[in-house]
């Protein structure tokens, strides 16, 4: 069940990316610098669980575009620091936004203490 949950949400997220030109990858990225903190590739790479290796090409993209900043630490010049730009943030908030507007379609579909629950439950196992 949670598989077949898992597909529709990225048949449902997979649209609105497109949309906005941002692949998966880009947007989980883009999520994991939302936070405001200044992130070291490693350090990214280990909160999304990613290889850092693999990410480079989306960081690429994303610096390319305008949407994040990748600059050399000043403590240590071959560690790369990253943050969102201002365009960074303005794609990720419209983005996101789209994607809660979708979940909140999905959710309506549950009465409302079903929702609750599902929620708690999600939160729960999430950890």
């Amino acid at each position: 069940m949670v598989g077949r949950l898992g597909r529709r949400l990225i048949a449902m997220e997979l649209p609105i990316l497109a949309r906005h030109e941002v692949s998966m990858w880009a947007y989980v990225v883009l999520n994991g610098l939302s936070g405001g903190a200044v992130r070291t590739q490693a350090a990214l790479a280990a909160s999304i669980g990613a290889d850092k290796t693999r990410l480079i090409p989306i960081l690429d993209d994303l610096q390319d575009r305008g949407l994040i900043s990748r600059e050399p630490d000043p403590g240590d010049r071959r560690v790369r620091l990253l943050g969102l730009t201002e365009s960074g943030r303005e794609l990720h908030r419209a983005v996101q936004a789209e994607i809660r507007d979708a979940e909140e379609l999905l959710m309506a579909e549950l009465p409302a203490a079903d929702r609750d629950a599902f929620v708690r439950t999600l939160s729960a196992l999430g950890g």
